[in-house]
């Protein structure tokens, strides 16, 4: 996989990916990782909207032909969806954020678990759209950052 793939694989914006590649070599992992969460903090609505589509609902089985599966399996591994109640609170919480915000709610999820995910969605919730915009943001980022990592160190 060349470099640009890579880069879409962690976060399905050409212009970012052609940005940070623009912007290397970099000295440092640390030094792309600056760059990268730099550029992504530019993106467009378009763009957002874009990146949010190759990612599956919390609590949801990833679609092969959509979403990129092998990471959205990986990173909700702690979302237990054996856990009947809080997949229901979490769906309930999906639909409620999609109704609020007019996009499906993104969560670095890799490392956290049902409840703590639903208490973030809750939280969220309650948030204005600017605010919950930047956040979004910022969990994409999250998200790139680790897969980039993950991609790096194979």
């Amino acid at each position: 996989m060349d470099e640009r793939a890579r880069l879409l694989t962690c976060l399905d914006v050409p212009r970012w990916a052609d940005e940070v590649l623009a912007a290397g070599p970099f000295d440092s992992l640390e030094a792309m990782e600056k760059a990268m969460a730099e550029i992504a903090a530019g993106i467009t609505d378009e763009e957002l909207e874009q990146a949010l589509a190759r990612h599956p609902r919390i609590g949801e089985r990833a679609d092969a032909a959509t979403h990129d599966a092998r990471h959205s399996t990986r990173e909700q591994a702690g979302v237990d969806s054996e856990d009947a109640e809080t997949a229901r609170q979490l769906a309930q919480g999906n639909r409620a954020y999609e109704q609020r915000f007019g996009r499906v709610f993104i969560i670095r999820a890799a490392g956290r678990d049902g409840p703590e995910v639903l208490a973030e969605l809750r939280r969220r919730l309650g948030t204005t759209d600017e605010v919950e915009r930047a956040e979004t943001i910022n969990q994409l980022t999250q998200i790139a950052l680790l897969r980039n990592r993950e991609a790096l160190s194979r």
